[in-house]
């Protein structure tokens, strides 16, 4: 346990652009898994008053939402370019509904952008996340690299061909429900047990 003067780390900070609540729901869901600090904005007015924060390392935006609007787009990919030694402290990625892929996609590739297309696969997803957390130093490593050997051993056929570049194929992430079935049921165990210790650690008697 740490000693009363040792400071805890910061929650990691994560603003959702997203004005579907069903949407947004799905994210927040899963970024809440990881313990991370989540905040949903579904309109430019708050969205910039969230930035003026400087509290959060990611956001996670709304392609359409964004592009609807050029002059917020210019602003958050200049953000995003800032490099952590010039002082970036943010950076975003781009969700891209399935309908509206195509050209869309090709001009975010063409400008070198990080997205997902919805509906995304889960580990394409938080390993697109965790990357862009590992770049701004939110969080030390990325994520679901020793948890989930077992699924890399059953796709030994695709190990060669996986890259960690951002902009991979979709194929590369693919699993099947039974493995995400079995990676669920260990993420609820594994949440399960940090909150026992977390209990313990702290006294409460409950644990």
């Amino acid at each position: 346990m740490a000693s009363p003067t040792t400071p805890l780390a910061p929650q990691v900070g994560i603003l959702v652009f997203e004005e579907d609540a069903r949407g947004s729901a799905a994210l927040r869901q899963m970024l809440d898994s990881e313990g991370w600090r989540v905040r949903v904005v579904p309109d430019v007015p708050l969205l910039q008053a969230e930035l003026k924060t400087a509290e959060y390392s990611l956001l996670i935006a709304n392609v359409e939402m964004v592009r609807s609007n050029p002059a917020l787009f210019h602003v958050l990919n200049e953000l995003a370019s800032v490099s952590v030694e010039d002082g970036g402290k943010l950076r975003v990625l781009y969700v891209v509904p399935e309908m509206a892929g195509g050209q869309l996609v090709e001009q975010l590739e063409e400008a070198r952008l990080p997205y997902v297309v919805r509906p995304f696969h889960l580990h394409d997803f938080l390993e697109k996340v965790s990357d862009l957390l590992v770049e701004v130093r939110a969080i030390e490593g990325p994520l679901r690299m020793t948890r989930h050997e077992f699924v890399a051993a059953r796709k030994k056929k695709k190990s060669n061909s996986r890259t960690s570049s951002m902009f991979a194929s979709r194929d590369s992430y693919s699993y099947t429900e039974e493995e995400l079935a079995e990676y669920e049921r260990q993420e609820t165990e594994a949440s399960k047990t940090k909150k026992t210790r977390l209990r313990t650690n702290l006294g409460d008697p409950r644990g």
